[in-house]
């Protein structure tokens, strides 16, 4: 974590950001033993077609998605064993965040992790497979910069375009928790530690 006085701006109610709030150089050594245990694998939709981005998890569940649809489990099915423990600089970096954000006593058991390249993209929707939707959510990003969007209620309508760098961290709970939201399509960059890459956490209370 840096400054615990980091620019923050809010972006609708409920959903605030973190400016350079995460230690990216601190956290890359971590995520690269959580996915030596849960490998990155491309997920398949409901309908058959595959994800864009590429995915793993940690914590004590991971989120799944494939023809039986979405869901969270305790055990990675590729791998047959639990997801890797959630390090502890994952888990107090979120909880710091949502406390800061106005969210305190947020303890997360889910952290999903997607990997993005040039091309790829997030369409709008909704988390709200999870147990517990009072929670909010802590999206941490890594690596090179995207254009985050957020719509509403809705999957329809003018959209709040929210630009994302290294270090970013976004906190969304309350009127904010259930919103539409997405990444559009990432442009070509280098990032000096990741390279053309971008890495998203997001935190969650799934169960």
């Amino acid at each position: 974590m840096r400054d615990l006085f980091s620019d923050s701006v809010e972006i609708c109610p409920g959903m605030v950001l973190l400016r350079d709030f995460a230690d990216s150089a601190a956290l890359q050594g971590e995520l690269e033993s959580v996915l030596m245990a849960a490998p990155l694998r491309r997920m398949q939709t409901s309908r058959g077609s595959y994800m864009s981005v590429q995915t793993s998890n940690c914590g004590q569940f991971g989120w799944l998605s494939d023809r039986q649809g979405y869901r969270y489990s305790d055990i990675d099915p590729l791998t047959g064993e639990p997801w890797p423990v959630m390090p502890v600089i994952f888990r107090q970096l979120a909880e710091t965040a949502a406390e800061l954000a106005g969210f305190p006593g947020f303890r997360p058991d889910a952290c999903l992790i997607n990997y993005y390249q040039p091309g790829t993209q997030m369409g709008a929707h909704q988390d709200r497979d999870e147990s517990d939707c009072d929670a909010p959510i802590v999206s941490v990003s890594l690596g090179i910069n995207a254009r985050f969007f957020v719509l509403g209620s809705e999957r329809r309508g003018s959209s709040i375009p929210v630009n994302l760098s290294d270090g970013d961290v976004l906190v969304f709970g309350g009127p904010a928790r259930l919103f539409f939201h997405g990444v559009r399509k990432l442009k070509f960059s280098e990032h000096p530690r990741f390279g053309p890459v971008r890495w998203n956490l997001t935190f969650r209370k799934a169960l």
